[in-house]
């Protein structure tokens, strides 16, 4: 199956070409640096591109500050990773091991640079992609997670971190890393925390103050304006942030969890094209994002708009949940669907302590060599059922209508019948939780019998309806009777894809009529650019 990025162990190293390196000094400096001193803090900011010249410079683990690995950099390699891109704080240190010199290029500068060059892009940005799977992929990081077999809190921000690609460790509460760590950032000992470095408690631990910390919740003035405002950050937002980008469009993606919307949920996707042996949601639109960036689109996690009003001159205004506002000439509504709350006593209480809305690696580990359910038709859950099945003792699939066939690809269901470890129950539906703190029973009822059974289980997966995420919308554009937003002629839109609001366009599955696949979100993405564009510059 396809990633992410490359794998850096086995990536053959293509240098940046000569040119490369004279566009970027005139752009920066020289900096010559003693052996043992610092090149880049680990948590500051990604302020600059540090190119090595000449000598020798090393990552350093923020934890330990000691070098990271066995690699080192020499003459015409170059530090960083992601965080580059979106403006973040570096996740690693560097450090010059010899005396060095290097050229530092300021981000802006070095972001137009390879916007020019596309070229230098592609190098760069394939260097920067592989450390980023490489740091997730061995938990090379400089946020410590404590206690989240224990608590629910650091599993909702496990949870945040593993969908945004963000690296972080996690050590048991009462393990002597975590009673060390707790002493040098003041928390009680045994008590469940998140630290940045050494000695950063992050406080409160929500995915709100991890995103503060590294740099990703994109904290906005109260003038802040762009072109486009994209609300929504799954397929169908983040292709619309690729080509207001490439448009030379200023742009502002907000998502209000993980980008990568709803199918980073997806564990496997086989049927979107140019990938024969699947991708993951998460990773699809994960390249999207870094496609994005590249290009000078901003995204702002997580950030949930609240209320939108336009004022007289015409501009669009969104209030956010935190009371900030952000303002543009031409809105994109891509805020997709969420899965619905089952009507269960108890149920918010056990959301991350053993009912989950995702089937990720983070939430495999909870339930591994368990019996779990998933609740769900479509394609999203039976993604889930064969990803879970790998690590679970037994999953059981219940679905409410009489088959699979209407709502689920073909190939998906043959897969699922002919699996030993799932067990596909029609006609069924959850009608009570049972557990203290955490879910340990689930009650079933077989509506064709109209026999109740308990399953003994401590992890459920609800995936199923479709809400749309309309209510910030304020009544400034026309929906139809479900909530879904009304585009083209049927709402009075001069384009296909924009609403009854002039300068206000809607695509994915947000959108009324839609067709509700990964594949044809992105193709709305990106058509509809064409039409903010001319919105903009009208």
């Amino acid at each position: 199956m396809e990633s992410f990025a490359a794998d850096l162990a086995t990536m053959v190293r293509r240098p940046l070409e000569p040119e490369h390196v004279a566009a970027m000094r005139k752009k920066g400096i020289i900096s010559d640096k003693k052996a043992g001193e610092m090149v880049q803090e680990p948590g500051a900011e990604s302020a600059e591109f540090h190119y090595v010249i000449d000598g020798e410079v090393e990552a350093v683990d923020p934890m330990t500050m000691q070098r990271m690995g066995n690699a080192t950099l020499g003459p015409g390699q170059f530090f960083g990773d992601l965080q580059f891109l979106s403006g973040g704080v570096s996740l690693a240190g560097a450090r010059a091991v010899v005396d060095s010199t290097l050229l530092c290029v300021p981000r802006d500068e070095m972001l137009q640079l390879m916007s020019d060059m596309p070229e230098m892009s592609d190098i760069v940005v394939t260097v920067l992609a592989a450390r980023r799977r490489r740091a997730v992929e061995q938990s090379d990081s400089a946020l410590t997670l404590i206690g989240s077999e224990i608590s629910r809190d650091i599993r909702h921000v496990a949870s945040f971190a593993a969908r945004n690609r963000i690296p972080f460790r996690e050590i048991e509460v009462t393990s002597d890393e975590a009673v060390a760590l707790a002493a040098q950032c003041g928390i009680e000992e045994a008590q469940p925390g998140v630290i940045f470095g050494r000695e950063r408690k992050i406080d409160p631990p929500t995915p709100r103050s991890v995103a503060q910390m590294l740099g990703l919740h994109l904290e906005t003035q109260e003038d802040a304006s762009f072109d486009v405002l994209i609300v929504g950050g799954g397929p169908a937002g983040v292709a619309a942030g690729v080509y207001a980008g490439a448009e030379g469009l200023s742009a502002l993606v907000l998502e209000d969890m993980a980008v990568g919307g709803q199918a980073g949920t997806s564990s496997r996707i086989e049927n979107y094209m140019g990938f024969p042996t699947g991708i993951s949601g998460g990773d699809l639109v994960g390249r999207g994002e870094v496609q994005a960036m590249k290009f000078g689109t901003k995204f702002s996690v997580p950030r949930r708009a609240s209320a939108l009003r336009q004022c007289n001159e015409k501009w669009f205004h969104a209030t956010l949940d935190d009371g900030q506002e952000v303002s543009a000439k031409a809105l994109i509504v891509a805020t997709g669907v969420q899965y619905r709350r089952m009507p269960l006593d108890g149920l918010e209480g056990f959301e991350g302590a053993g009912v989950y809305y995702a089937a990720t690696e983070v939430e495999s580990r909870y339930c591994r060599d368990t019996e779990v359910a998933v609740i769900g038709g479509g394609n999203s859950a039976g993604q889930a059922a064969m990803f879970l099945a790998r690590t679970t003792r037994h999953v059981h699939l219940l679905v409410r209508g009489p088959s699979l066939a209407s709502s689920m690809s073909d190939y998906l269901v043959q897969r699922l019948t002919t699996h030993p470890r799932i067990t596909i129950h029609t006609r069924t539906e959850v009608t009570a939780l049972h557990g203290e703190e955490t879910l340990d029973k689930i009650t079933i009822c077989d509506n064709a019998s109209g026999q109740d059974w308990d399953l003994r289980t401590g992890a459920l997966f609800v995936m199923v309806g479709a809400a749309p995420n309309t209510e910030w919308l304020s009544g400034l554009i026309k929906l139809d009777d479900k909530g879904f937003v009304l585009t083209g002629t049927d709402a009075g839109g001069r384009t296909q894809y924009e609403t009854s609001c002039p300068g206000v366009f809607a695509v994915g599955d947000v959108r009324a009529g839609s067709v509700k696949r990964v594949a044809s979100a992105v193709g709305e993405g990106s058509v509809v650019m064409s039409a903010a564009w001319a919105h903009v510059n009208d």
